[in-house]
């Protein structure tokens, strides 16, 4: 039989939690195996990890998310990707870890039985207990709820031991306690300061980047710590009209020119553009679009220079991201964030690719209107908005650790936005941070290259004018936490970013 039982918030409840449970509460329920009396009532919200070092990891991920999303299991948020050394037996490959937040209406012991039988599906056996598996599907948090029965504890037992298990289960809060469920889960940890606390006892952020465990973002096989060093990406337009090299490029000869002119500067990434966003640009289709890009890309992707480096393609057309991927682009750069073509987000999300989602309100013929430019709080407003994309994003099967954020310089910006941006990526991650940690860790990514806010203030009309300048603004950009420069000048900036790289190098030894 069950026994449910009101929990009180009590000392050990953190403030945030003590708050948001005044009005509700936490139920402990423990019970044999009988699914008569499962927990149907409204949707919960539950929170589930996600483990893998057998086989092709990240594959066996994707096929555990498309079956639990089969299952009833509507995923919501995802942590980031973590690859870790194995714990308890040692003698194995590396882990990859993650945790998904999601809504199921299946009842506890309903929802361990599916993910078993996923488990199963995909190849795990009885095995070795902690030894290796293609896929680990644990049930961290189960709504409000602490159940206990003869095959089903959550919360889990030894959350709090693991690092590999706490980080992305860290990532899918907010700094701030969104919700009664969410504060429930606080007070139902070990520690008295909640999650939060915990995390920090067990060493939080200063983990990360430790040879046991890594962020990283998976990209053309591999899987990408893109925190270790700044990464520049050179720009490549195909269009006639852009405002600092148009018409320069058009061709393929020129194109693969100046590609390996770039490459031999230093660029990490290419990022390949047949479709002009600067303020006023008409649009042109996505038939056009490919006709320009397609023997562009086909060059550079044969190019011997390019076998170690990357090749993004600027689109906010979802069948241009779709044949450019097909025709083996490794990322893809949407200054619309998903918003000017309402298939991009459910195409990304099958493309398997990472995602450069760019903050613009509007497109290019209206995004510096008088309307897109009011802003009481640009940095909060920015991360506020961005966060709305990831959202959207995740909601559509693009998993947070695949999303790549890019505040906007100059797209709907004066320049006092401009600089308020360069000099306040801390505060936007931070608010973005209030709604999802892993948002927050996402790389970030500057593109201030030439823009007209750098000629008004130095006086440069010209855009080519404007490199010393936006040497300048990268540094601060990099300073601030940018992990990606999107640059014209690829060997003045490259060297500006090994300098930058230096310093933050030598302040973390210091430190």
């Amino acid at each position: 039989m069950n026994l449910f039982k009101k929990l009180l918030p009590t000392k050990n409840g953190i403030v945030g939690a003590q708050k948001y449970c005044r009005a509700t509460f936490c139920s402990i329920l423990h019970s044999a195996v009988d699914h008569s009396v499962e927990v149907h009532s409204p949707d919960q919200e539950v929170v589930i990890a996600l483990g893998s070092n057998v086989g092709d990891r990240l594959n066996n991920f994707n096929q555990a998310l498309q079956l639990m999303r089969k299952s009833g299991i509507h995923i919501t948020k995802h942590g980031c990707l973590y690859e870790t050394a194995p714990a308890y037996v040692t003698d194995q490959p590396r882990f990859l870890n993650s945790a998904v937040r999601a809504v199921t209406k299946l009842g506890p012991h309903e929802l361990l039985g599916v993910l078993k039988t996923i488990e199963r599906n995909m190849g795990r056996s009885g095995g070795i207990r902690y030894g290796p598996r293609p896929i680990d599907l644990d049930i961290l948090f189960y709504g409000k709820y602490q159940i206990g029965s003869d095959i089903l504890t959550v919360p889990h037992e030894r959350i709090w031991e693991r690092p590999f298990v706490m980080a992305p289960l860290m990532d899918l809060l907010g700094s701030v306690i969104d919700s009664d469920t969410v504060a429930c889960w606080h007070s139902l940890s070990t520690d008295s300061d909640g999650l939060f606390g915990l995390w920090e006892k067990l060493g939080g952020e200063s983990l990360i980047g430790k040879g046991g465990m890594k962020r990283v973002l998976p990209i053309r096989n591999h899987l990408w710590e893109w925190s270790k060093k700044t990464s520049v990406m050179g720009i490549l337009n195909l269009t006639p009209d852009s405002f600092s090299d148009g018409g320069k490029f058009v061709s393929v000869q020129n194109a693969v020119s100046h590609v390996r002119s770039m490459i031999s500067g230093g660029a990490d990434i290419i990022d390949i553009g047949a479709q002009s966003t600067r303020p006023m640009a008409s649009r042109i289709s996505a038939e056009q679009e490919l006709d320009r890009l397609i023997p562009v890309l086909e060059a550079v992707l044969e190019m011997p220079e390019m076998e170690e480096k990357l090749v993004s393609v600027d689109t906010f057309y979802s069948d241009v991201a779709s044949e450019a991927v097909n025709k083996g682009a490794h990322l893809i750069n949407d200054v619309s964030a998903g918003q000017l073509d309402p298939n991009m987000l459910k195409m990304v999300a099958g493309l398997d690719v990472p995602y450069i989602a760019m903050h613009m309100r509007g497109d290019p013929t209206t995004m510096q209107s008088s309307d897109n430019l009011q802003y009481s709080d640009v940095c909060s407003q920015v991360a506020s908005e961005l966060f709305s994309r990831v959202k959207d994003a995740e909601l559509s099967g693009v998993p947070a650790w695949r999303i790549i954020l890019d505040p906007g310089i100059g797209f709907s910006k004066k320049t006092e936005h401009n600089l308020d941006i360069l000099t306040g990526l801390p505060v936007i991650r931070s608010e973005i941070a209030k709604r999802s940690l892993a948002a927050s860790h996402a790389p970030l990514l500057i593109g201030p290259s030439r823009k007209r806010f750098l000629g008004e203030i130095c006086n440069r009309p010209a855009a080519g004018e404007r490199d010393p300048a936006t040497i300048a603004s990268v540094t601060a950009g990099i300073f601030g936490g940018a992990n990606i420069v999107r640059v014209h000048n690829v060997r003045d900036n490259v060297d500006a970013v090994k300098v930058c790289d230096a310093m933050l190098k030598e302040r973390s030894i210091q430190l």
